[in-house]
């Protein structure tokens, strides 16, 4: 049983496990991504969080023990240079790993391992908010307003057929009145003669 012993041995000695992964650390922190096998990534990946948070920290100490590491000290300096304002108050998670499929050669599975900015993480999908009750308000408001444009001409219809019907209504009217007029000069000038000899007569 394996109890407390992490990490994988990978079929070598410590000093070669240890020689391997601080040159591909060097390498990774160079070229921010390198292209090995599965199983190497990911404890490449333990590494490489470890570095980045020494260089987060930034004091003295931090960059003696990232040199005692890395290989290079061009590339420390540039990583402690850099290191805050790349990956921010990111807690962990500094790393990509990408699976390629098999290698040619022997089959073993292939991955990318890349350097991932704060930037380059998915923030969390933040929910709708909601619309405010003024605006809610003012929506059926709005269509109300709306409902009454559209009314307006029907309306306007609707008066101009009334005013129609009471034309109608008042030209019959007006007819009969003018032919009362009409009788009523036509008995006067009947009346007018008989009245003219009744005077003529008492004369």
């Amino acid at each position: 049983m394996r109890h407390r012993k992490a990490g994988t041995r990978l079929n070598m000695t410590t000093s070669h496990r240890q020689a391997m992964f601080r040159n591909m650390v060097t390498s990774l922190f160079k070229h921010d991504r390198i292209r090995t096998t599965d199983v190497r990534a990911k404890q490449l990946r333990r590494w490489a969080d470890h570095i980045i948070t020494l260089a987060k920290r930034g004091d003295l100490h931090a960059r003696r023990q990232a040199l005692s590491i890395v290989r290079e000290k061009d590339v420390v300096h540039k990583l402690f240079e850099e290191a805050g304002k790349r990956f921010g108050k990111v807690n962990g998670g500094y790393t990509r790993i990408t699976k390629l499929g098999r290698r040619p050669g022997d089959a073993a599975p292939i991955s990318i391992i890349e350097l991932i900015s704060a930037e380059d993480k998915p923030k969390n999908k933040k929910k709708k908010a909601k619309a405010p009750k003024k605006e809610a308000a003012a929506a059926p408001a709005a269509k109300k307003e709306k409902v009454k444009t559209e009314e307006t001409p029907a309306d306007d219809a609707a008066t101009e057929s009334e005013q129609a019907d009471a034309k109608a209504d008042e030209a019959p009217e007006a007819e009969a009145s003018a032919e009362e007029a009409a009788d009523d000069a036509a008995q006067d000038e009947v009346d007018a003669p008989a009245e003219d000899e009744a005077g003529k007569k008492e004369d």
